[in-house]
């Protein structure tokens, strides 16, 4: 017989209740009028008056100076071929503040979808889509594909 403890139960009640949090949230509808064409700037990003930083790669994505005509501190950039993520899923830091690029090209059809900003791109197979944002929002976030389902990676936001 399994007995809990009270501090037990309590992190379990916690644990279930962010699982149930997590789920109600979901995703937006496809309809969302946040989901740009490829390669659009919603027109709620700001161009970055900042630095561009030196090229780093990092363990989910690659932080490096852009050579397009907007500056970015931080470019982020995916492959999905056959229903994989090329850099693994993993997480990506950037601190508040930073103007982020985040470029997703994927074999298949789909969507790409920024949890917590409300930023999509729709992704047609072998075109890459971008979403560039200002981050200033502190904290986690997910950043996926719609169709099929996949997390790309999460976006930690200091």
């Amino acid at each position: 017989m399994l007995v809990r403890t009270p501090a037990a139960r309590t992190a379990a009640g916690l644990a279930a209740a962010t699982v149930a949090a997590l789920l109600l949230a979901g995703c937006g509808q496809d309809d969302d009028p946040s989901v740009a064409t490829p390669s659009t700037v919603p027109t709620s990003a700001a161009p970055s008056s900042a630095t561009p930083t030196a090229p780093t790669p990092t363990a989910t994505g690659t932080s490096s100076a852009s050579a397009s005509t907007t500056a970015v501190d931080q470019q982020i950039t995916v492959t999905i071929a056959k229903k994989r993520v090329d850099p693994p899923t993993g997480r990506v830091t950037v601190s508040k503040g930073q103007s982020v690029r985040i470029t997703v090209t994927s074999d298949v059809s789909d969507e790409l979808h920024v949890h917590g900003y409300d930023l999509g791109a729709r992704l047609p197979a072998g075109t890459p889509g971008s979403v560039e944002f200002r981050a200033d929002k502190t904290g986690l976030f997910e950043v996926e594909t719609h169709e099929s389902e996949l997390v790309l990676f999460q976006l930690i936001v200091r």
